[in-house]
């Protein structure tokens, strides 16, 4: 195996140096089913330990649960040694009597900004973004909403998450846009067409999530694999039928590429190749045992040849791509 030393980037204009590997929460506020929380705890502890610094998580994420988890895990570095944690959480969705919907409004995001500081009782909110783009704001509102908690301190860095260029693009005429959250995989490489480019042209750090295609690229699942009920992925049109028995069978190909050539993990490898995009700095990943973060963050390490490239864009030849606003299924 290859390694680079890699220990911390900085985040597109910001002045964030952080973990490539960052931890992400969003199978800890309950849509991924039901979880261990002390195992998730040692998890995000184990993250610290392995040099993981940066931790993503969302106020939609359980409307609390997830920021609540992640601060009660983090406690000793957020009360003891705060500057050497970064923790990026989301706001700008509202739970409705009909559904969860956008709502970026000056009003709901500065009381979504407080919720996040209380569940994660820390004083200010090191990277916030966007959750969506909610069609009903204005960005010249959102932004200007956004800034206005710059300057009081609360929140320190602002970005975005799932926004095309020419959104970002709307938003910057307010306040620039300082980093951005699209999903990315080997299935789902939108993003390579213009907002990657867009996003490095204007020094935008970009902290990718879902590198394992929900799961798809950890080798775990197979054609019999069904999920629970409460677990989102049981809903979801590329976790069944004809489509996605076809990508198992590329990713048993790419894990043998991988063990073959690495003698590493498929999810490795899926990490791995993420961050060999010169656009992107960070992987996003989600944990809920001390193994699946130690695969992960040895990810980081892994560096891929322009020939190792190409062989998996041949791999992935026959793949079914997957499209659509997913993991939410968020309505527009």
């Amino acid at each position: 195996m290859t390694t680079t030393t890699r220990n911390t980037v900085k985040l597109g204009m910001t002045d964030l140096q952080v973990s490539p590997v960052a931890f992400g929460t969003w199978q800890l506020g309950g849509e991924w089913g039901q979880f261990d929380e002390d195992a998730a705890i040692t998890a995000i502890r184990q993250a610290r330990e392995l040099g993981v610094n940066l931790f993503d998580t969302a106020q939609g994420y359980g409307f609390g649960a997830s920021e609540r988890l992640l601060g009660k895990a983090l406690r000793d570095d957020l009360d003891n040694r705060r500057d050497e944690v970064v923790i990026a959480t989301k706001g700008g969705l509202r739970m409705t009597d009909d559904g969860l919907i956008r709502d970026s409004s000056p009003e709901w995001l500065r009381s979504g900004v407080e919720a996040s500081l209380r569940a994660l009782d820390v004083e200010h909110i090191d990277l916030y973004q966007v959750h969506w783009p909610d069609p009903q704001a204005p960005f010249a509102e959102t932004a200007g909403a956004l800034q206005d908690l710059v300057d009081e301190g609360k929140i320190r860095h602002v970005g975005v998450s799932n926004f095309d260029a020419a959104q970002m693009a709307e938003f910057a005429q307010t306040r620039p846009v300082e980093t951005l959250q699209p999903p990315y995989d080997l299935f789902r490489r939108e993003i390579e067409e213009e907002i990657l480019p867009y996003s490095r042209e204007h020094d935008i750090g970009v902290l990718i999530y879902g590198p394992l295609a929900h799961g798809l690229l950890t080798g775990a699942l197979d054609e019999n694999t069904t999920f629970a009920a409460d677990d989102w992925r049981s809903g979801a049109p590329f976790f069944k039928g004809d489509a996605y028995r076809r990508n198992i069978q590329v990713v048993r190909e790419l894990e043998r590429f991988a063990s073959d050539r690495f003698g590493v993990t498929v999810s490795q490898l899926a990490v791995a190749w993420t961050l060999a995009n010169p656009a992107v700095q960070v992987a996003i990943v989600g944990a809920r045992s001390r193994r699946h973060i130690e695969d992960s963050v040895a990810a980081a390490k892994l560096s891929l040849s322009e020939g190792d490239l190409e062989r998996i864009d041949r791999i992935m030849a026959g793949a079914v791509p997957l499209s659509g606003p997913s993991p939410e299924m968020m309505p527009e």
